[in-house]
């Protein structure tokens, strides 16, 4: 895939996904809805193959879940404090903790059966 069609994707699905960084980060998973973060990294291709999926159930879910994407590259900081070590790593926040993960290209099923636990 050519760099511009790899960002325009990003940019397409991106509507209705957070984008979150060091600054925001806290604030966003801190809130009363559940926030499922992924934290990826443009040179990731299992990043990229679950990032459709990702943005069809915030589709599907947005209502009960936010949805959120943190780039490992550009807030290593936040990576570090969740042990993230491999990507795409999705993890489920509920008031501020962290009380899930699913780890790799776990396809739609997989993020499903993690999103269905918490709505």
């Amino acid at each position: 895939m050519s760099e511009d069609k790899k960002t325009a994707s990003m940019h397409a699905a991106s509507n209705n996904l957070i984008e979150l960084g060091e600054k925001n980060f806290d604030e966003v998973v801190g809130g009363s809805k559940p926030v499922l973060v992924d934290f990826w990294a443009t040179w990731c291709g299992p990043c990229q193959f679950m990032l459709p999926i990702f943005d069809k159930l915030s589709k599907k879910y947005g209502n009960k879940v936010s949805f959120g994407r943190l780039n490992v590259d550009d807030n290593q900081g936040v990576a570090m404090r969740y042990d993230v070590y491999a990507i795409p790593t999705f993890i489920m926040f509920m008031n501020g903790k962290a009380v899930d993960r699913a780890v790799g290209a776990v396809g739609e099923k997989g993020l499903e059966g993690l999103l269905q636990k918490y709505q």
